[in-house]
């Protein structure tokens, strides 16, 4: 082997990254979290040719589809997941009344994996504090390191975005920061967050009602039910991968073909 430079270590690091921090300033598309819903949006959205960018404030994409339920890696989804499974090349294991177990850990795994090589970007331990608007418009996310947001004094910086979603799970971040400053109405939003646990209801919930909650923000997965007031469904995650599809296909129809190309 030949003797190792730190320095270009370094240099290929810093290289690298900042050149594709600097190519993601702008999107089509910015997802904030890197849950079921947000990479399966993202690998979605990617694949039809729009320009996606993930923001994860954590280390670790992949949301809470590592631990399972209560720290048992093992992720439960319904029949109608099955054939998304197989889309994405995810083995699963057919239990009892059309439930189906699935390793969480290839789970999570796979879809990061299949979102990179579908073209989107995922940046890990990027907080997003805020959104951007401009004529009553979401146009972007404001963005500080993780670490960083809300210890220290540092000013963020904006990524910029045709379409931002709210894939940020029980807290639905962006969608509290409108909702704080009064500019969604009590009538479209829920003033209370989501409602106790109902699996049935809740996976069809975060389907059915996923959408564009303000002009050029939308809200996919968990989000769905924090916004809206529906019920969790608890340790089951079909309905956050379809929510994702689902969401990234009214994205790609609002948007048009390959908007990154024109």
């Amino acid at each position: 082997m030949d003797k190792l430079d730190e320095v270009d270590i370094s240099r290929i690091i810093l290289c690298t990254y900042h050149e594709r921090l600097l190519d993601r300033l702008a999107s089509d598309v910015v997802i904030v979290g890197a849950g079921p819903s947000g990479l399966v949006a993202a690998f979605f959205l990617a694949k039809s040719g729009i320009k996606v960018t993930v923001l994860e404030k954590r280390l670790s994409p992949g949301g809470g589809i590592w631990g399972g339920g209560m720290a048992m890696n093992v992720a439960v989804v319904q029949d109608e997941v099955v054939p998304l499974l197989e889309e994405f090349g995810i083995r699963c294991q057919l239990m009892r009344n059309g439930l189906h177990a699935v390793d969480s850990i290839e789970l999570a795994a796979v879809l990061c994996g299949k979102v990179l090589q579908a073209g989107a970007s995922v940046l890990n331990l990027m907080t997003v504090e805020d959104l951007c608007l401009h004529h009553d418009r979401v146009t972007g996310v404001v963005v500080n390191r993780s670490g960083v947001f809300p210890s220290l004094p540092v000013d963020p910086i904006m990524f910029s975005a045709k379409a931002v979603v709210d894939a940020t799970g029980h807290e639905a971040v962006l969608v509290q920061s409108l909702r704080k400053r009064r500019l969604l109405s009590p009538h479209t939003v829920s003033e209370v967050g989501e409602g106790p646990m109902n699996a049935t209801e809740g996976e069809s919930f975060v389907v059915d009602r996923a959408a564009e909650v303000f002009p050029g923000l939308w809200v996919s997965g968990m989000s769905v039910s924090a916004a809206f007031g529906g019920p969790r469904m608890g340790p089951i995650f079909g309905g956050m991968l379809l929510s994702g599809k689902r969401i990234a296909q009214s994205i790609a129809t609002q948007l048009g073909p390959s908007p990154s190309s024109e």
